[in-house]
């Protein structure tokens, strides 16, 4: 959300950036914003100006009575009712007037960063670099559902029954091997000086507008019935959440933190055979990476978060790329972003693995996070990117390390967290 001085000092900048992201049916939001403030600053006025007169009046009531001159105090005393009356009505329309200025403010986009490209959608997003070589065997990879299933190792029929689509039973090698990958990645984040936390699966409403615009929330969030609660989406929404309505102590910034949590999503619309499996699902495990500091570190962490990213991929021997995502491809509350891609074998192409967002100060202001500073309070930055999320990871892991006699291979890091095993061997053929 953007600060309200900023709007009313640079609209053109603002309707410019709704331009750049395509979003042109919200142009006429900042004209709307822009009489709501005006508004709200002409009641607040007047607000204290009958306020002022209201205690003005109060001290010529005393000295009208010492002068027994009961009809003037009379006069006055009426005159003090009729202000009540209208500081009463101009602090409801207030209130009406700042609530309805505060949900337009969340629906006008962020300012995005110069250096964004401007494109409509992910097909205009820019490749940046590759990592590792991508290559194609000289045999045929299996659908990723398959390879597990010669494994023994999902149940997607069972789950079905259960839960419905969207879900999975992992067994097995393949569900040790999700495991492994999750304690390996929150290893290797410890150890590149991130404090590790298990965060609440569910977060209030509140903290939901916080996080996210209310598209998203729409698009993602599962609602909790009867309850202020919803199952997160991303243990981001509720890490982020612990600063609400906080004052951090400008020293112990940057506070860098990887998280662990099952996410929730509601994956609305159809998706094509490559979506199916375990790629698009309903609920995922994941390991999250969340800074929160200065204003003038936001650039340098967004680097360092998503090379974190790319060098846990490769140190698993995954080849990856990373892409700048344009500016239509932007969720409303980020300022940047990069997503990293792996390599499939088998599709003979890159696809999503995590997003890296630097979000500015938009959640900080949604939420009240303020630093307390040598120079006074700001507001903080907030950045956060995906480790791992291991069923799009085991796709990418299994297509790449899998063998032409159907077994799958182990990297060195990753065999300490499945007992010394360097190969798994299918079950069946």
């Amino acid at each position: 959300m953007l600060d309200i001085r900023f709007v009313r000092e640079n609209p053109d900048a603002v309707r410019e950036n709704i331009r750049k992201k395509f979003q042109d049916a919200k142009l006429p939001l900042v004209d709307e914003v822009l009489e709501l403030d005006r508004r709200n600053r002409e009641i607040k006025t007047e607000v204290q100006d009958l306020r002022a007169n209201h205690n003005k009046l109060s001290k010529q009531i005393g000295v009208l009575m010492k002068q027994g001159d009961r009809e003037g105090a009379e006069a006055v005393k009426a005159e003090i009712a009729k202000d009540t009356e209208r500081i009463n009505a101009l602090s409801e329309e207030e209130k009406q007037v700042e609530e309805t200025l505060l949900q337009k403010m969340m629906i006008i986009p962020n300012i995005i960063d110069p250096s964004v490209p401007v494109g409509r959608d992910d097909s205009e997003n820019v490749e940046i670099e590759r990592f590792g070589d991508p290559v194609v065997p000289d045999f045929e990879i299996p659908y990723h559902t398959d390879i597990m299933e010669s494994f023994c190792g999902i149940d997607l029929d069972s789950a079905r029954r259960v839960a419905g689509n969207g879900f999975y039973y992992l067994m097995g090698d393949i569900a040790r091997l999700h495991s492994a990958v999750i304690a390996y990645a929150r290893d290797f984040m410890i150890g590149r000086g991130f404090t590790y936390c298990v965060p609440p699966f569910m977060i209030r409403s509140n903290v939901v507008t916080g996080v996210m615009s209310f598209a998203e929330m729409d698009a993602m969030m599962y609602k909790i019935e009867g309850e202020d609660l919803y199952l997160i989406g991303t243990s981001e929404h509720s890490m982020i959440g612990r600063f609400i309505d906080q004052v951090i102590p400008e020293e112990s910034l940057p506070l860098a933190l990887t998280s662990y949590s099952p996410c929730f999503r509601k994956e609305k619309g159809a998706h094509g055979i490559e979506e199916r499996g375990v790629y698009r699902i309903h609920q995922f495990e994941k390991q999250e990476m969340v800074v929160v500091c200065r204003p003038e570190e936001s650039p340098v962490w967004f680097d360092r978060l998503w090379k974190n990213t790319v060098d846990l991929f490769r140190s698993m021997e995954i080849p990856v790329r990373t892409l700048e995502c344009c500016s239509g491809d932007l969720a409303d509350l980020k300022v940047k972003s990069l997503d990293v891609e792996a390599w499939s074998p088998r599709q003979k192409k890159y696809f999503e693995v995590g997003s890296c967002s630097n979000l500015g100060d938009a959640q900080a202001r949604r939420l009240r996070i303020r630093v307390n500073g040598e120079k006074g309070r700001y507001l903080a930055h907030t950045l956060n990117n995906t480790v791992v999320a291991p069923p799009r990871m085991l796709i990418a892991f299994l297509e790449n390390h899998l063998q032409a006699d159907g077994t799958v291979t182990i990297p060195e890091v990753l065999r300490p967290y499945m007992g010394g095993t360097a190969l798994l061997v299918p079950k069946k053929g």
